[in-house]
C-alpha cells in the first residue's frame, strides 16, 4: 500500500498533540513565578517547596504502595487467569469465567467502582488502603491475563514435555522453564498494571477512606482551585520516574527474550 505524503504531517500532528503539553508541563515545573501561565526565570524552588508539602508526600507515599502491592497481586493472579484460559480449554464455567475477566476491560470506571463501593458497604468494611488495593488489583488482573495469555498462545509446549519425561515435576518444570520464558510478558504485565493503578482516579475515589487519599485524588482536588507550581514539579518527577521504568523494562524483557531464543536454540541442538 502506497504512502500518502499526508502521512508524516499527520503523525507529527499527533505527536505534538500529545507530547506538547507534557513539554510545556515540564518546562514551567521550572518557572520562579507562582503564576504557572508566566515564565519568571529558572528556579528549583517549587521541587523543594513540593517535598515540603506534607499532604502531597503523603499521598503520593499512599500512591506507590497502592501500585506495588496491587500490581503484584495483580499479575499473580492475572498470570494464573492466563494459565486457565490457555492450558485447559474445556472446563465447566469456561465460559463465565473468561467474560469476568474480559469485563473490566471494556465496563466504565464508574460502574466498576460504583460496584466495589457497594460490595464494600455490604460487607461493612471500612474504606481505605487495603480497599483500594484490592479495587487496583481487581481490574489489573485483566489487563495482565491478556498480556500473558497472548504469550502463552505462541509458546513452544515441546520446552515443558522435554523437562516433564526427564523427570521434572510439574510444579519445578513451571518455575525452571514455563516461567523464565514467560517473563517479559509477566514484566511488562507488571508494568502495565502498576501503570494504571498509579494513573486511576475514578476507581479510587468511589473506594478510598480517611488516610488513604491517593496523588490524583489529591492532585484533583487542588486543581479545582487552580494549578500550584508544586503540581506542576510532582507531575515532571512521575513523568521522569515513569520514563526510567520504562527503559528499564524494555531492556529488560529485550535481555529476557534473547536470553530465552538463545536457550531455545540450545535445546533444540541437544535434541537433535
Amino acid at each position: 500500500m502506497k504512502s500518502s505524503r499526508f502521512d508524516p504531517i499527520i503523525l507529527t500532528l499527533g505527536f505534538a498533540f500529545l507530547y506538547i503539553p507534557i513539554i510545556i508541563l515540564v518546562i514551567y515545573s521550572f518557572n520562579a513565578s507562582r503564576l504557572v501561565t508566566v515564565w519568571g526565570g529558572f528556579s528549583l524552588q517549587w521541587y523543594a517547596a513540593m517535598w515540603s508539602n506534607q499532604g502531597l508526600m503523603d499521598a503520593a507515599w499512599v500512591t506507590a504502595r497502592v501500585g506495588v502491592l496491587s500490581a503484584t497481586l495483580g499479575t499473580v493472579l492475572g498470570t494464573l487467569a492466563a494459565l486457565a484460559l490457555v492450558r485447559f480449554s474445556r472446563f465447566p464455567g469456561r465460559t463465565a469465567f473468561s467474560g469476568m475477566i474480559y469485563a473490566p476491560l471494556v465496563m466504565p470506571e464508574v460502574i466498576t467502582g460504583l460496584s466495589l463501593l457497594l460490595l464494600f458497604v455490604a460487607l461493612n468494611v471500612d474504606r481505605g488502603f487495603w480497599t483500594v488495593t484490592i479495587a487496583h488489583t481487581t481490574f489489573t488482573m485483566c489487563y495482565v491475563a491478556i498480556v500473558v495469555q497472548s504469550r502463552l498462545l505462541t509458546f513452544d509446549r515441546s520446552l515443558e514435555e522435554a523437562a516433564l519425561d526427564l523427570g521434572c515435576p510439574p510444579v519445578k518444570t513451571f518455575f525452571k522453564v514455563t516461567l523464565p520464558l514467560i517473563m517479559p510478558a509477566v514484566v511488562a504485565g507488571w508494568m502495565l498494571a502498576f501503570t494504571l493503578s498509579l494513573d486511576d482516579l475514578v476507581i479510587a475515589s468511589f473506594t478510598t477512606g480517611p488516610g488513604a487519599t491517593t496523588l490524583p485524588i489529591k492532585i484533583y482536588s487542588q486543581v479545582r482551585l487552580g494549578v500550584t507550581p508544586e503540581i506542576n514539579a510532582i507531575c515532571t518527577i512521575l513523568i521522569g520516574l515513569v520514563t526510567i521504568g520504562v527503559i528499564f523494562a524494555s531492556i529488560a524483557s529485550k535481555r529476557a527474550e534473547l536470553r530465552r531464543i538463545r536457550d531455545e536454540h540450545v535445546a533444540l541442538r541437544g535434541t537433535t
